[in-house]
Order: C-alpha cells, then structure tokens, then sequence
C-alpha cells in the first residue's frame, strides 16, 4: 500500500518524502524554492503555448471557413449586379423607343419636339469616388454599384419627363380628335429596308447636293403600298420624273405622296381609308431601283417621314 506523500517545508525550500506500507521504503526528494519557481513558470510557458497554438489552429479554420462564405456571398453579390445591369441595359433600350413614340406623338399633336439638351435632364455631373471595405474586397465593385445608381437615376429622371410629355400629347390629342384620321401615321410599305431620308443628299443621276423632301423605301417590284392616312386621292398619274404617282388629300392641312409606283389602285377623287391598298412598289421615272419615295406635307411643309411612322401599317 502506498502511503500518501507527505510535504516538509523549510526556509530554503520544500521537502518531499513517499513511504511504501508493504517494504518501508522511503523515499526523499528535496525542491528548493528556485526549483519550484522554475517548473512553476515552465508550466504556465507551456500551457500558454499550447492555448496559444489551439487557438491559432481554431482562428485559422474559422478563417478559412468564413472567408469561404464571403467569397460564396461575393460570387452571388457579382451575380445579382450582371442581372441588374443587363435589365437596366433592357430598360434603357425600352426607354429609347419611348423617346422615338414621343416625338412621332408630339409631330401629330403639333408639338414641338423636346430639345436634346432637355431630354438629358441634368444627368450627368461629378461622381465622387467612394472606397469602402467592401471594395478592398472586390475591386471595383464600388465603381460598378455607382454607375448603376447612375444609369437607374437618369432612367428615373427619363421616365419622369416622358411622363409628362405623353400628358402633354394625351391633353392636345383628347381635344382635337376629329383630326386623328388625318395625321399619316403607318409605313406606306408592307415591306423593304429604308435608303434616303429627309434631308440633304448627294444626288444619284447629277452627283450634287441636293435636298430630299422624303425617304426612300427600297423593295421588290409589286410589292404593296398603302395609304398612311384617311383623305381623298388628289391625283394618280404618270408626274415627269417621279414616274406614277398617287397623291393624297388627309385635310386638317396634311397631304402625303407616292411615287416611283408600278401599278396605281385608285384613282382621282377617290375616298380611301387609313391602311387602304393603293399602289405597287416600281420603278418608273427617274430611278435607279424598284423603291417606294414617300413624302409627308402639313400646310405645304414636307415634313420628316420618320417622324409619322407611329405605328406598323394596319391590316
């Protein structure tokens, strides 16, 4: 049987001695009070160390797990801006053809267009970089969400204005609409590409600069033409170097014309409706291929074609 050890102090230090019941072996070990000091402190260093080291190892694996997860949250953050991004680029596409509606809306409603200038509607102006953590982290990133709240900012600003353009149209149109039917609003072709428009040109035949008071639509031979607007056929006949040609009467002060014609399908004094068949694309006259030449006039003024093509041609 072992006995318990029994501990003797002394000034110089500690004694410890061990007794054994079954052999009365004693055993003896004196520590002085340096030694004790010294296992003292080499225990706390090693215990230090190894809370030390633990602790480095457990910081390290969370680390790498947390770093893991803000990388994920990163890639979907990335993800969510390229989604962002490619609807605002939709939008703004969306926003353009608005802006082409407008103006057409604004030509019938005798309007005058919206200057260029203000459709930008103070967009634009001195950005102030921002650094944040979150950009340390992923470069440019700060620089990507600016120009987005850039781009959604001016698409606000945009609709805002279109907005109030369109109650501006609605208010014209709503008091005046006897005199919708006879505002060209269709493409006089049921087909083909557009060539020369409304303005200056280098002509084809003479090679100088000349005005053009229309826009060509070039397409095949026969293929059909259609009235933009409800009016009565002025004339439809052979006109020099325009070749056949079919002119109309809308009233309210707008008259349209066709030229270039293979076949004409009404005639002189003749009511006809908005979308009505009334010719085929040719190329009589002075031509160079079979095309269509459209032109638009309020009160004598050839206006821009463009300008009237609010909708497709109505069936």
């Amino acid at each position: 049987m072992k006995l318990p050890f029994l501990k003797h102090k002394s000034s110089k230090g500690v004694k410890v001695v061990v007794l054994r019941d079954s052999h009365s072996d004693v055993h003896q070990w004196s520590l002085s009070q340096n030694t004790i000091v010294g296992v003292s402190v080499l225990a706390i260093v090693l215990s230090t160390a190894v809370l030390i080291f633990s602790a480095d190892i457990l910081t390290r694996f969370m680390y790498k797990s947390k770093l893991e997860e803000v990388k994920q949250n990163n890639r979907s953050l990335i993800s969510l801006l390229l989604d962002l991004r490619s609807d605002l680029d939709s939008a703004k596409a969306d926003m353009d053809k608005l802006e082409e509606k407008d103006r057409a809306l604004r030509t019938y409603a005798n309007l005058p267009p919206i200057d260029r200038d203000v459709r930008q509607v103070g967009v634009g102006g001195l950005v102030t970089a921002r650094r944040s953590n979150l950009d340390e982290m992923l470069p440019d990133i700060e620089e990507k969400v600016t120009r987005l709240e850039i781009d959604i900012n001016e698409l606000s600003r945009k609709v805002r204005l279109e907005k109030e353009s369109f109650e501006a149209v609605f208010d014209v149109l709503k008091k005046s609409t006897e005199k919708l039917p006879s505002i060209p609003s269709i493409r006089p072709a049921g087909g083909g590409y557009l060539n020369s428009g409304f303005g200056y040109r280098r002509d084809p035949f003479s090679g100088e600069k000349r005005f053009h008071h229309g826009l060509d639509i070039s397409a095949p031979k026969g293929t059909p033409v259609y009235s933009s607007a409800a009016g009565k056929v002025i004339y439809a006949s052979y006109k020099g170097t325009y070749g056949l040609s079919i002119k109309v009467n809308h009233g309210h002060g707008y008259q349209s014309f066709y030229a270039h014609l293979k076949r004409m399908l009404v005639k002189a004094g003749q009511e006809i409706k908005r979308g009505d068949l009334i010719g085929e694309i040719g190329n009589t006259g002075r031509s160079t291929a079979p095309h269509l030449h459209y032109e638009v006039h309020y009160y004598g003024t050839p206006q821009n074609p463009k300008n009237y093509f609010f909708a497709g041609r109505l069936e």
